[in-house]
């Protein structure tokens, strides 16, 4: 089989499971954006899902390199974050319309990479732009290889985090001289500590916004079952998995947010930033909303419970989609627009996330931010989805698990029948076939 054929496998596999509704815009956007191709080899076509605070930072980031790289003029076009931008990303490479540029959830790689919609990137032309591979964090470097060739170059880190209300925290006696949160020694202990926290003037205990939402339970499940070392393997026709992990960590996250059995991700902001809870579990990306609270913000990894450092994370990366007959110019030009965005990713940690970029991570002014530079160290230990063509950002799989782990944490399941709903669903995830 060609390559050429296994994208249109994956494509026709695409189409069949979209509704006609939402097959619709995806054939008019690839459409639209296929009209603005230009002949310029600066011109470079660029994809990308960022939106409100992180698109105002990726256009100052464009502006600086058009200022900066004479000649160099990317195109971006903003696309809705979710399946549908996925959508058109596959339509696009497997239709011939392809962008340029592209940025990809990193979760998402195993879904497009084996099935001929990316190509690699070339590491020898990024550093002669001035990134040679080891100036990228490594471990996400790593994740973003397909069959040993780098077909993704991450952007940044963003991982799950926790954040709190120092002065609270300091009274209740569970911070450092440094302000930072003392770890935990065992599950156990966590919870004695969010029972302190409780005690004082009736305010809740740690909290999160878990409901009405398709992806937040799965990363505090995903983050902390990474901790314990067990296997989870969907390689084969079968979950292999460690059952008896997977309830252990069912049981503590149930008893962790139990302040929040029942609230939706939008309450869960609101109770941290009024102050009815000074202690969140959360994206690092909600990092801008909670600069908005009136109270010294803290922030750290999360705590290491279950054995091994780990954090659920991501990664925004950029991705050259497939082209059959790639403008030599072009392409030269996206590898340089990579090399200047990475280089100029302090801007880019304003919004939160860790830049993949070591240097930026390294320099004094990245240590002066805030809490971004406390919770860094999250970077070193991400944990980012199980490889699989139907795992990673926006995808069906993660609001599968989160729609088990919310009937667990509300009570209407055990910590056995929440994971026994769990691995149904990887069971039915498993039985289909691969569309590439």
């Amino acid at each position: 089989m060609t390559v050429t054929t296994t994208r249109r496998g994956l494509l026709r596999g695409t189409l069949a499971g979209l509704s006609a509704a939402a097959l619709a815009p995806a054939l008019s956007a690839c459409g639209s954006v296929a009209g603005s191709v230009s002949s310029s080899a600066g011109k470079v076509r660029f994809w990308h899902l960022f939106q409100g605070g992180d698109g105002a930072l990726m256009r100052q980031m464009l502006a600086k390199v058009r200022e900066d790289v004479p000649g160099l003029d990317p195109e971006d076009t903003v696309l809705d974050w979710g399946a549908a931008y996925y959508t058109k990303l596959a339509m696009a490479s497997a239709g011939g319309r392809a962008p340029d540029l592209a940025i990809m959830h990193l979760s998402r790689l195993a879904g497009y990479a084996p099935g001929g919609l990316l190509d690699p990137w070339d590491t020898a032309l990024l550093e002669e732009f001035g990134v040679p591979q080891e100036r990228i964090n490594p471990r996400v470097r790593a994740l973003g290889r397909y069959e040993k060739e780098p077909y993704a170059i991450p952007l940044d880190t963003h991982p799950f985090v926790v954040f709190y209300d120092r002065a609270v925290m300091d009274k209740a006696g569970l911070l450092d001289s440094d302000g930072r949160l003392l770890p935990p020694e065992s599950p156990a202990h966590f919870l004695e500590m969010a029972e302190q926290l409780r005690k004082r003037k009736g305010k809740l205990g740690p909290i999160m916004g878990l409901f009405n939402d398709t992806a937040q339970a799965w990363r505090m499940f995903w983050g902390l079952y990474s901790q314990t070392g067990g296997a989870f393997d969907l390689s084969g026709g079968k979950p292999g998995v460690d059952r008896d992990k997977m309830v252990e960590v069912v049981e503590f996250f149930k008893k962790a947010v139990v302040d929040s059995r029942t609230m939706d991700y939008p309450a869960g902001v609101a109770a941290f930033t009024t102050g009815q809870s000074p202690f969140i579990f959360s994206g690092e990306w909600e990092l801008p909303t909670f600069q908005g609270a009136k109270f010294d913000l803290g922030a750290s990894p999360m705590p290491t419970l279950f054995g091994s450092p780990a954090s659920y994370a991501d990664s925004h990366s950029f991705v050259l989609p497939h082209q059959d007959h790639a403008d030599e110019g072009r392409r030269r030009a996206a590898h340089q627009l990579v090399a200047e965005l990475l280089k100029g990713s302090m801007t880019w940690a304003q919004a939160g996330h860790i830049p993949a970029y070591l240097p930026v991570v390294g320099s004094k002014a990245y240590a002066k931010l805030d809490p971004q530079s406390s919770y860094a160290p999250a970077a070193e230990h991400p944990a980012i989805d199980p490889p699989a063509w139907f795992t990673g950002a926006g995808s069906d799989f993660q609001a599968r698990m989160c729609s088990a782990l919310q009937q667990g944490v509300r009570g209407a399941d055990s910590a056995k029948g929440t994971v026994a709903e769990m691995l149904s669903g990887l069971d039915f995830f498993l039985s289909k076939p691969n569309p590439a």
